[in-house]
């Protein structure tokens, strides 16, 4: 699966990103630089990474979100390609509108740096196929704005939809419904908090991050 990874002034999971596309995905997965007017050709996947974009000025995201690149980005998800937000990733695409809801300030108001369980709330994704229903699997967190909140509407279109693919089993920031991880309705655009990049191989401490890229992986053309 081709890959870009877009990197921002201020990214700093971009290395990560890249290194788990290039073993699980894509050997040739390359770095886009966020003042690029388009994507490489053939792009199948984008991969929007942890970091502090911009510094987090005015909120986490929100400048990331206007880059000439999230243009392109918005036309690959609207023409069905796939797209995956981790962590700053996560904020930029609720900034940008391409999934509902944002992330706010931790409940204890600390970055917080450390492995977490989660939970598949939905296998059958384009993006979790690899896991087992209700699989508890153990990745990492490193943020100060994980937070997740929507109205009561969105919450429950969320739930009833079965768009919260992961879940915190013991809620490290205070996100709504432990809601660690979403999908946008059609079902190409995932958005989480926790990191999988950085739980592919047993040096980092865990694996469990691989299902989601070999659920990709496995997507039919």
């Amino acid at each position: 699966m081709k890959t870009a990874v877009i990197q921002f002034p201020g990214s700093n999971c971009d290395a990560d990103a890249l290194h788990a596309a290039q073993l699980l995905l894509d050997a040739e997965a390359t770095f886009v630089w966020h003042t690029e007017p388009a994507l490489p050709e053939g792009t199948e996947l984008v991969f929007l990474p942890g970091g502090f974009s911009y510094g987090d000025h005015l909120r986490s995201g929100a400048i990331a979100a206007r880059s000439p690149i999230m243009q392109a980005v918005k036309a690959h998800a609207e023409a069905g390609g796939y797209v995956l937000g981790v962590c700053n990733g996560f904020q930029v695409l609720t900034e940008a509108g391409l999934l509902p809801g944002a992330l706010s300030r931790n409940k204890d108001l600390h970055f917080m740096c450390r492995p977490v369980h989660l939970r598949v709330e939905n296998n059958a994704t384009h993006f979790t196929s690899a896991y087992d229903q209700d699989q508890t699997i153990e990745v990492p967190i490193a943020h100060g704005e994980g937070n997740y909140y929507a109205d009561a509407a969105t919450i429950a279109d969320l739930e009833a939809q079965g768009r919260v693919v992961f879940r915190y089993t013991d809620n490290p920031n205070g996100s709504l419904n432990d809601i660690a991880g979403i999908i946008n309705e059609r079902g190409n655009v995932l958005g989480m908090m926790p990191h999988p990049e950085r739980a592919v191989e047993l040096l980092l401490g865990s694996e469990d991050g691989r299902g989601v890229f070999q659920s990709l992986k496995t997507v039919k053309k």
